[in-house]
């Protein structure tokens, strides 16, 4: 299942693809985000904004975001707490309704 996340600005990207959440203000991640821009990996979804995190994705794509890497990995973290919350309550509803038909 598809868990997207906000990046900022009503931008998504899907959770599950997401292998790291960077502060783009050192030298080797600054290369890294012009190489991607010079290649076309690069997506800006800061709409002209300040970037203050760069999202590794599984495919190799860079998302530049303006919003602080706290701050996304806050949301990716809260997103895998509830998705683990509703299984848990669709566990026990499951069980509690077994429970019934005895």
């Amino acid at each position: 299942m598809n868990r997207l996340i906000n990046v900022g600005f009503g931008n998504v990207v899907n959770s599950n693809k997401i292998i790291g959440i960077i502060s783009p203000d050192a030298a080797p991640i600054k290369r890294m985000v012009q190489s991607a821009k010079d290649n076309g990996m690069a997506i800006d979804a800061t709409c002209g904004r300040r970037t203050k995190a760069v999202i590794v994705t599984e495919s190799g794509h860079l998302v530049l975001s303006s919003l602080l890497p706290e701050t996304i990995a806050s949301r990716v973290n809260q997103k895998e707490h509830d998705i683990i919350k509703e299984q848990s309550d669709n566990q026990k509803e499951v069980h509690n309704e077994g429970s019934r038909a005895n």
